[in-house]
């Protein structure tokens, strides 16, 4: 028997959860072994992600956390989505009176691809922009066609199926395109009435860079809540999905990076394997029930349009109908941004930019010249807005150090309200300072930051008329209050605060247009004993310059938080890149540990702002300019 499928038929991509400490905590033969390989590492939601209710904890979007593997990340992701659409509609009324958008239809016919698949074939779009009489609004209307493929009907595995190398090849992606088969969760050896750890089923399939799996899981009934995880080879969890966006039943969408063998689980929420390769690995059954699963490759349908920017055009872009995933190509054929998500929840509220929809995307133009907007991983009609906006532009944008404690109403960074802060002074003996040695280390912090996010600006000449006043609460009367002044906390605790993290910002604010938001730098978790990665004690010793390293880390935790609200997003903390918007989990990186792992000493780097790829675990692709996007949006 046959099944004819159409790949991503009415399909919607739901980035994966993984978090980067995953792929460094990748269990060894030894943890495979004994079945105490990490645990959960995508931290499904207690709760159904599907309700869409604010996880617990900070979000791991806006916070520097001292372990990112216990964030829930599928969590957030729901729960930003939701967030998103009902600020599109607030949005949305908003421009009911503004003046009509440019309306451009695809020229590749329906049912055709190849025609704009490229930013070399991108269909061009003229009289959108920021410039003279052009529109900086634009609605784009196309159509994806991707191939349509026949799935062969397999038997259903064999029992016990439950880990990697108890997978059942499928064919898919060497002899087959799309292959079909009903199966179960529940009837293997670990389900409910068996062991009771929790039953998987495993299929194999071969990966081919560039090329896309679709794994479509159908129920007949409500018994099982289905969930899809994709592995590669080493046990390293690359892709998961949970609801798509018709119900509780599963569909992953992924595209390769690099050729290989693959494996798909299928689960019950909300159980996942410790370990995939124990098939008794789980911490408990889930839902269970029948399933049939398609999984399939086929040529997918990409179109991408181009726009002209000038340097310090923010761009916005949000998709609906079939189109699952958005992005933007610099002039150079770079992409900078990709998604598959709505995180337009994190901009602050007067950012003019859209949101909304399946997916969306944006970018701090740096350079003019013909951009590229891409929407793919769909199969039908889509509907494209675009605008268009000058990077927000004040007197002068004010930073404010604030060293000397605070009272803030922490529920801004999902805190449980007001709360009171230790100043920095109150922490210097957990890093063998004394109260003498205050004065040096705000200004080792200080100049750290002045450095980072003045300095280095001017000199990247990208932008004149950057400009940023930065301030601090042992020279200057705080002005926080005031116009275009911005403030960070550096002191507290996660105990004070009621927020567990290290670093955490109110906004991501690409452009700037919120110009006046708070950040914490908490300094407990980075004044612990030695032993904790998160602690500068870990790397204090008889060698190093106390001061100068205390000021350097937490000069460049400070920029972090401020590139949050300034416009970056998290990039990969784990590549041999460092950059000041690394995520947590590898702190010395941030820190600027030298190769000898003392901190404080000759070999130390200063960690910049500068090109690196995104974080992986946040669901965005391409290469993040971290630098040009803050000197861009501060703008005088």
């Amino acid at each position: 028997m046959r099944r004819t499928i159409a790949i991503l038929a009415a399909g919607t991509l739901v980035a994966a959860g993984l978090t980067p400490a995953t792929a460094q905590a990748r269990p060894g033969a030894e943890e495979r072994a004994t079945g105490a390989a990490t645990a959960a590492p995508l931290g499904l939601a207690k709760v159904k992600p599907s309700a869409a209710k604010q996880p617990a904890g900070p979000n791991p979007f806006l916070a520097l956390l001292p372990d990112p593997a216990k964030a829930d990340y599928v969590g957030w992701k729901n729960w930003l989505a939701k967030q998103g659409d009902q600020r599109a509609g607030l949005r949305a009324q908003q421009r009911a009176a503004a003046a009509a958008p440019v309306l451009a239809d695809e020229e590749e016919p329906a049912g055709i691809r190849g025609g704009n698949d490229t930013p070399a074939t991108a269909q061009r779009i003229t009289g959108f922009g920021t410039a003279g009489k052009d529109n900086p609004r634009l609605r784009i209307l196309g159509t994806l066609s991707p191939e349509a493929v026949d799935a062969r009907e397999m038997s259903p595995n064999p029992e016990d199926d439950g880990a990697i190398p108890l997978a059942r090849e499928t064919g898919v992606g060497t002899t087959q395109q799309a292959v079909s088969a009903l199966g179960t969760i529940g009837d293997g050896p670990h389900g409910s009435t068996g062991s009771g750890s929790g039953d998987f089923d495993f299929y194999q399939v071969t990966g081919t860079a560039g090329g896309t799996l679709t794994v479509d899981i159908d129920t007949s009934t409500e018994e099982l809540d289905s969930v899809v995880l994709l592995y590669d080879a080493e046990g390293e969890l690359i892709a998961l999905n949970d609801d798509s966006p018709e119900g509780l039943d599963s569909l992953l969408v992924h595209q390769f990076a690099a050729d290989g063998t693959y494996y798909v689980a299928v689960t019950g929420f909300p159980t996942i394997p410790a370990d995939p390769f124990d098939s008794a690995s789980g911490a408990g059954t889930g839902s269970e029930g029948p399933y049939r699963v398609t999984i399939g490759t086929a040529e997918q349908d990409t179109d991408f349009f181009a726009v002209k920017l000038r340097p310090g055009d923010v761009l916005g872009a949000s998709v609906e109908g079939s189109a699952a995933n958005i992005t933007v190509y610099d002039p150079d054929g770079r992409e900078v941004h990709g998604s598959a998500q709505d995180g337009s929840a994190l901009y602050p509220p007067n950012s003019p930019l859209p949101g909304g929809g399946n997916a969306v995307t944006e970018h701090v133009a740096d350079k003019a010249g013909w951009h590229y907007i891409g929407v793919s991983l769909g199969d039908g009609m889509y509907d494209i807005t675009v605008e268009a906006y000058r990077s927000s532009q004040q007197p002068r944008q004010t930073l404010f150090l604030d060293f000397d404690g605070a009272r803030i109403n922490t529920a801004i960074f999902g805190g449980p309200g007001v709360r009171t802060l230790s100043p920095m002074r109150a922490f210097l003996g957990r890093w063998g300072l004394t109260a003498a040695d205050e004065d040096a280390v705000i200004d080792g912090i200080v100049a750290e930051v002045r450095e980072n996010l003045r300095q280095d600006m001017i000199e990247s000449g990208l932008n004149q008329r950057f400009d940023i006043r930065i301030l601090n609460s042992r020279d200057h009367a705080d002005p926080f209050g005031q116009a275009n002044v911005s403030r960070i906390i550096i002191g507290g605790s996660i105990a004070e605060s009621g927020v567990p993290t290290i670093g955490v910002a109110q906004f991501i604010d690409p452009g700037n247009f919120g110009t006046q938001d708070s950040a914490l730098v908490l300094l407990d978790v980075l004044s612990d004993p030695a032993g904790d990665p998160a602690s500068l004690n870990s790397y204090l010793t008889g060698a190093s310059n106390r001061i100068g390293f205390v000021g350097q880390a937490v000069g460049n935790v400070t920029a972090h938080e401020a590139g949050h609200f300034f416009g970056d997003w998290h990039v990969d903390q784990f590549n041999d890149q460092a950059n000041l918007m690394d995520q947590g989990g590898n702190f010395p990186l941030m820190f600027g540990v030298g190769p000898d792992g003392v901190g404080g000493t000759a070999d130390d780097p200063d960690v910049d702002f500068g090109e690196d790829t995104f974080n992986p675990g946040e669901g965005f692709t391409g290469t993040e300019d971290t630098l040009s996007r803050i000197a861009f949006g501060v703008t005088r």
